[in-house]
């Protein structure tokens, strides 16, 4: 009963800490200023910005998704506790996935500003930029296909196989699960997230589409077909903004620009 009602409590908490990082992604983008323009990379942040920006996308994007693998873990740490040994808490195995997502941001900030730095001194087009962005969503597409795709989400849809064949006992023991599962989890995800930036790194519309399709692929029985047909889609819509490239909702034609 004990642990059926701490399940209840991080599955709340997990929900009310997404939801409280939705809102402020919400209320971020409601107060973006001219400078920070969803046709750019960045949005003209700076880096410490940019990543705090970064993980509160990840905390709402992903602790809904990651909420099974937390839910298994934390009754055999409970299990573990009431034979008498070391208990660690579940929070732990969260920082360590978290950890990841972290140096994914840092690694994230620096292509955005050395992409438009390259942009800017080649003088690339809008247009241009915008094919370049079909060509990153026809690469996620392509990838969503993928072998290691289908590796990485098999990892993250079987919480229980996961435990059993990856456990580490003590504290750093968690973290190491925490960052193998991360591992595991941006395998399955980070071209999701490479696509973000043509959409609009702040497209919150777009980030919760991507957060559906995460945790469809990853809890729903059809989860490997759907990323079958996800992956389709986004072929579609890369090749589409190839020969359209104001189909891209990060377009603005130059006059638009130049206004800015």
């Amino acid at each position: 009963m004990a642990q059926t009602l701490q399940r209840y409590i991080i599955l709340a908490l997990l929900i009310a800490i997404a939801a409280a990082a939705w809102t402020l992604l919400v209320r971020q983008r409601m107060g973006m200023d001219a400078d920070m323009r969803m046709d750019s990379l960045t949005m003209g942040m700076q880096a410490p910005l940019f990543l705090a920006v970064w993980m509160i996308m990840m905390i709402a994007m992903m602790f809904p998704t990651a909420a099974p693998m937390i839910l298994t873990f934390h009754p055999v740490q409970a299990g573990k506790q009431g034979r008498g040994e070391t208990f660690v808490s579940s929070w732990v195995f969260v920082a360590g996935y978290m950890l990841v997502w972290g140096v994914m941001g840092v690694i994230a900030f620096a292509g955005a500003a050395g992409a438009e730095m390259l942009a800017g001194h080649v003088g690339l087009s809008t247009a241009a930029a915008a094919r370049i962005g079909g060509a990153l969503l026809i690469i996620a597409g392509a990838y969503q296909l993928s072998p290691l795709k289908d590796l990485c989400l098999a990892k993250c849809r079987t919480p229980i196989g996961f435990i059993l064949t990856s456990w580490r006992d003590g504290y750093w023991g968690a973290v190491r699960m925490g960052v193998e599962h991360g591992l595991f989890c941006l395998g399955c995800c980070w071209l999701l997230f490479l696509a973000l930036f043509p959409l609009g790194i702040m497209n919150v519309a777009a980030m919760a589409v991507v957060t559906l399709l995460i945790f469809a692929e990853k809890t729903l029985p059809s989860g490997d077909r759907i990323a079958k047909v996800s992956g389709v889609a986004l072929l579609l819509y890369g090749a589409a903004v190839l020969v359209f490239p104001q189909a891209l909702p990060t377009f603005q034609p130059a006059g638009a620009m130049i206004m800015n």
